[in-house]
């Protein structure tokens, strides 16, 4: 114990010895200290006798102050509804693939959509409803079995209809109007919260993300900071009016929840969109045989274009063989400046502008050509290259128990009732691409070959919900 104890007192003479060393140690080494060697200058700060700066009295109100969505919400809450999508789901054993079985499952999706007429059509995303195989509107506390009544991909909008009258329609506004800055606000049902109001501004116009699977897109979308999250999908964008001005559409996020990016699809666009499909059943877009990309410093360099760095327009970038824009006169490289009396600086306003019309409709072209100005007038035409509005073609076929349509990659069935379809076990909105391994196109080669084949038959489609589901079987 003594030994112990006179440990820690030498221990803390120690201490203290060390420190009153490395004290004295510091001041022989600081520069700033008081050595008779040391010497500095100070300079005193002389204010600026020119600077007179501008003052401005605060406003005694600011139109910030009296931001109130309340009026515009109560306006649109009552115009969007919540959408069921529910689907069939199939999983494979390798069992299953051998034998043609899969498990099924029930799935159930939810998004927004807009009443766009009083008497039951509504307005969506496309993507809301693509995989449905029944869809369900819900509207009031009631539910609604909803009809499908068309989608346009490239726009990812869609028309759906229920059996209702006296509904609320959107008061519909002006996206070509719409600023940047402008408030907007969101109405949807996110996570399945419905009557979801947030609020945001337009953070810009026009923009293209890239996100729409169509051979033919058009992008052009509103960007807002409005917050919009998963089931926002096709609910309303509206400004403070309470008009709408856009179908909330996507979100730009790594997690897939709200980071600070939405898009919307402008009203302006949709409005036609929408038409077409109620009246059609299909949209009538207009085809000219080329495809424009942004006038930039890179396109100029591709193109071999003189500039003064003036980038006004669009640059013609492909030509159809046999397009009606070749056999107008354009080339490729020419800068397209004007669609009409309507000004293009982007290839967004490009396809945007070109969206409003039809085919068999004429349209003047203004461009520039080496540095020289050209204006010349060519026909719209169809996807067919006629200039007639396309006609959409149902079959029908009471011994297939369904309705049969041409679509791009094979022949959709919808609408099975009892029939040949509903016994093999074919789900809504599947698609056929092949009858024993021969690829199918067109609706009347399908009845035939069921009306005529007897034997094995191996059947390859995909479901509504884009996966993969063969069946094989017997026709006697």
């Amino acid at each position: 114990m003594a030994n112990l104890l006179r440990t820690i007192v030498v221990a803390f003479l120690a201490g203290i010895a060390g420190a009153y060393v490395f004290v004295n140690y510091q001041k022989q080494q600081d520069p700033g200290g008081s050595s008779p060697d040391a010497s500095y200058t100070v300079n005193t700060f002389e204010p600026d006798s020119d600077y007179h700066p501008t003052v401005v009295a605060p406003s005694e109100s600011s139109s910030l102050d009296k931001v109130d969505f309340s009026e515009a919400a109560a306006k649109a809450i009552p115009s969007v509804v919540f959408i069921n999508s529910i689907s069939q789901g199939v999983s494979y054993s390798n069992w299953d693939w051998i034998f043609g079985r899969g498990g099924q499952s029930t799935r159930v999706s939810s998004g927004s959509g807009v009443i766009f007429t009083s008497d039951g059509y509504i307005v969506t995303n496309n993507h809301v409803v693509e995989a449905a195989e029944k869809l369900q509107v819900i509207y009031n506390k009631k539910v609604y079995d909803a009809e499908l009544i068309g989608t346009d991909p490239s726009t990812d909008l869609a028309v759906l209809k229920i059996n209702e009258t006296n509904l609320q329609a959107a008061t519909l506004g002006n996206s070509k109007t719409l600023a940047v800055g402008e408030w907007v606000i969101a109405v949807g049902n996110p996570f399945s919260l419905s009557s979801t109001v947030t609020a945001g501004i337009v953070s810009a116009k026009g923009r293209r993300i890239n996100i729409v699977e169509d051979r033919y897109p058009i992008e052009s979308f509103i960007q807002t900071d409005a917050a919009i999250n998963p089931g926002n999908s096709g609910g309303a964008l509206v400004n403070k009016n309470g008009e709408l001005v856009g179908i909330n559409t996507a979100i730009s996020s790594p997690t897939g929840s709200y980071t600070g990016y939405a898009f919307a699809v402008p009203i302006d666009i949709a409005k036609k969109i929408v038409n077409d499909l109620i009246k059609h059943g299909i949209v009538q877009k207009p085809f000219w045989g080329g495809s424009v990309l942004d006038y930039d410093f890179q396109a100029a360099q591709k193109y071999n274009l003189k500039t003064n760095g003036d980038f006004r327009g669009v640059v013609l970038a492909e030509l159809e063989k046999e397009g009606v824009a070749r056999s107008a006169g354009l080339e490729l490289g020419d800068i397209i400046i004007k669609l009409g009396d309507v000004e293009v600086n982007s290839k967004s306003e490009f396809e945007e502008e070109l969206s409003h019309h039809y085919p068999g409709e004429k349209m003047t072209f203004t461009y520039l050509r080496n540095g020289k100005p050209g204006i010349l007038s060519l026909t719209l035409v169809n996807k067919n290259g006629g200039t007639s509005l396309i006609k959409r073609q149902i079959y029908s076929d009471a011994g297939l128990g369904a309705e049969l349509e041409a679509v791009d990659y094979g022949v959709k069935v919808s609408k099975i009732k009892d029939g040949l379809f509903k016994r093999l076990g074919i789900p809504e909105n599947y698609t056929i691409i092949s009858l024993n391994r021969q690829r199918v196109k067109n609706p009347q080669d399908v009845i035939d070959f069921f009306q005529k084949y007897r034997g094995r038959v191996l059947l390859y489609g995909i479901t509504s919900s884009k996966e993969e589901y063969p069946l094989q079987f017997n026709l006697n």
